[in-house]
């Protein structure tokens, strides 16, 4: 699960702190509760770690004077942010399964396909929880839209053609003129993430750019005679 970022308030909750302290105090606050709560410890949470480390940073860089440490905690408690279910682009597009820890409990969420970012998922006991959707790999979701970034061989962008693309919606031709400028940006109508209750199907968009070539120049050349020096022989 994806955390929210800290409040300062939070944070100092965190690692129970109260009023100001010193930066050795900080550092003994977070030893402590980190120590406990180390993922390699008998009854750590790698959750519950993260949180910490994050608000340990986020009171690093705050400016002084800094909270104070609390009286000793015999009972650890450590405050989670809300729940939110975080998905990848392909899950919003196609849907599948996904997992949020609630309350020390484990629960496995059903995704629909068309999944947009803000919508909120139905948990029985638990009330509604809401979707964030990650880029991943390149890929980024903006409304129901999707947006592609791709680096292709330089010789595509030089001399032009039918280009065959893999997209998260399956393998998508375009033709592209020579000499075309980088960034170069495609757009698919109706690609991008699928209908849902009232949403419209989005649009995909694609951008282009010039990545180092596999062959060199010369090699390229020969390729290219090559190719035309055939459907010639094969046209006489």
């Amino acid at each position: 699960m994806e955390q929210r970022r800290l409040t300062v308030h939070e944070a100092r909750q965190i690692l129970g702190l109260t009023g100001p302290v010193s930066a050795a105090d900080l550092s003994s606050a977070f030893r402590r509760i980190a120590k406990a709560v180390h993922p390699d410890s008998p009854h750590g949470d790698v959750v519950l770690f993260r949180y910490v480390v994050d608000a340990y940073h986020l009171l690093q860089n705050q400016p002084p004077p800094r909270p104070a440490l609390g009286a000793p905690v015999r009972n650890l408690h450590v405050v989670r942010p809300d729940p939110v279910a975080v998905i990848t682009p392909l899950q919003a597009i196609v849907g599948g399964t996904s997992e949020v820890w609630i309350n020390e409990k484990l629960y496995r969420l059903k995704l629909p396909a068309g999944l947009r970012h803000g919508d909120r998922l139905r948990l029985k006991d638990v009330g509604t929880i809401p979707v964030r959707i990650r880029p991943q790999r390149g890929i980024e979701v903006f409304g129901s839209d999707l947006f592609v970034h791709k680096r292709v061989p330089a010789h595509y962008l030089r001399d032009g053609g039918r280009i065959e693309l893999d997209t998260p919606v399956g393998p998508q031709s375009a033709w592209l003129v020579p000499d075309m400028k980088e960034p170069v940006r495609l757009s698919f109508p109706g690609k991008g993430l699928p209908a849902r209750g009232s949403y419209p199907a989005g649009d995909l968009f694609i951008t282009l750019e010039a990545r180092d070539s596999d062959i060199s120049d010369a090699q390229h050349l020969r390729q290219r005679f090559t190719e035309v020096w055939t459907a010639r022989a094969t046209a006489a």
